[in-house]
């Protein structure tokens, strides 16, 4: 397990971290928590000695034979600050050292993530913005707010992300060790879950896709330092720290959400199952049980391939295309073979297979996969986690992105 520094800046939203340091240290992982001055307005220090099982530094002076300020530092595995207010942000851009926080960020050489919370107007600010280009540029990962209920009345992006989900990223970027943000710059599309095409106002042609791996590419996207936007459809999932989450139901409100979306992106990986079947009509009300028995018949319709329509028309010539194929054997071919098919029929760049024969992989945590190139390349998974398969995806895709400007 690691040694993390959890920093704490002053912003009201320090309650929640509380529920984030417990995450670390029920992992297993040893936890020193520095609070600014302003924090311990918000949460007092005995709390974060109890729950760290630490003493709390709070200034410089504090045992200074020690040097707490370069002691910290030094021993850090991973250094996560929530919230991360405006000031701390402007701080840390511009090197400026006048507390034990600050001071340790310049003391560290591990990773630092930054999960900044704040109101929409702050967040918002040139200089914010700045800020925060400058530390991403750095190699910090500097994770998105969430939209949503903010100080009093007001709702908007800066919200402080849901404790989970900040702690699977951090998960994610001690489990790569030194991980290479090299999506910073890059805007990326995700698309997860599976479409429903209604029969009547009750029943639907859908399929048994959780969304579990898509949000995985979308968390590993972020931990490497993407700018992300999630289409998901139908999944019962929180929001991925990080992340703009777009909700669509059936397979033509994905098509457009995606294809809105991928107008800027770099990336676009298509984890999503979409329904290949449509209705042709829907029946406005609830289809009875027929009196003789007999069921009802319903003519399908094939819904538009949009993994195929956007490797056909990318909106930037260099733009990166995954898709993923959930297949299994029969008579006129195995997994492999209908997988290559399908790779050169639908024209993307990558292919991650999945073998679902015998209803694996779905809703499971775990996965493993083939990832076949255009080039003709093949990289086997071998079953782990859905995150290692997210980073093995995305360590594909950067081998073949066009070098930044």
């Amino acid at each position: 397990m690691a040694n993390v520094v959890l920093g704490v800046s002053g912003g009201i939203a320090a309650y929640k971290v509380c529920e984030l340091l417990r995450s670390f240290t029920e992992s297993g992982h040893d936890v020193r928590v520095v609070p600014t001055a302003s924090a311990l307005e918000f949460v007092g220090a005995p709390t974060w000695a109890a729950l760290s099982g630490h003493p709390v530094p709070t200034d410089v002076w504090t045992e200074a034979h020690e040097v707490p300020h370069v002691r910290i530092g030094r021993g850090a595995e991973l250094v996560v600050v929530a919230p991360a207010t405006a000031d701390l942000l402007a701080k840390a851009a511009h090197g400026l050292a006048d507390d034990l926080l600050t001071n340790t960020l310049l003391t560290a050489r591990c990773p630092v993530m930054y999960v900044p919370a704040m109101h929409t107007e702050m967040w918002e600010h040139p200089s914010t913005r700045a800020n925060v280009a400058t530390l991403r540029a750095r190699g910090a990962v500097v994770v998105e707010p969430a939209v949503g209920r903010l100080t009093g009345t007001d709702t908007g992006k800066g919200r402080l992300p849901e404790p989970d989900e900040i702690f699977a990223v951090a998960r994610q970027v001690l489990q790569r060790g030194r991980l290479e943000p090299d999506l910073t710059g890059r805007q990326v599309v995700v698309s997860a879950g599976g479409t429903r095409e209604p029969l009547d106002p009750v029943r639907f042609l859908g399929n048994r896709s959780s969304g579990r791996q898509g949000y995985a590419v979308a968390r590993a996207a972020v931990a490497r330092g993407a700018a992300v936007t999630l289409v998901a459809a139908n999944v019962a999932l929180s929001d991925p720290a990080g992340v703009k989450v777009v909700r669509v139901e059936s397979t033509g409100q994905l098509r457009d959400a995606v294809l809105s979306a991928a107008a800027d992106a770099n990336v676009v990986v298509m984890a999503a199952a979409p329904s290949d079947f449509a209705p042709v009509e829907r029946a406005e009300h609830k289809i009875k049980r027929a009196a003789d028995g007999s069921a009802p018949t319903i003519a399908l319709r094939q819904n538009d391939d949009i993994l195929a329509a956007l490797s056909a028309d990318r909106p930037r010539p260099d733009m990166v295309v995954v898709g993923f194929a959930a297949e299994t054997g029969d008579g006129a071919g195995e997994v492999f073979a209908h997988a290559r098919a399908k790779l050169a029929r639908k024209r993307c760049d990558l292919l991650v297979v999945n073998d679902v024969s015998g209803g694996q992989v779905f809703g499971s945590h775990d996965n493993e996969a083939v990832i076949l190139g255009a080039d003709g390349s093949r990289v086997d998974v071998p079953r782990g986690s859905k995150d290692t398969l997210a980073h093995a995806v995305w360590d594909s895709v950067t081998a073949r992105l066009t070098p930044q400007g």
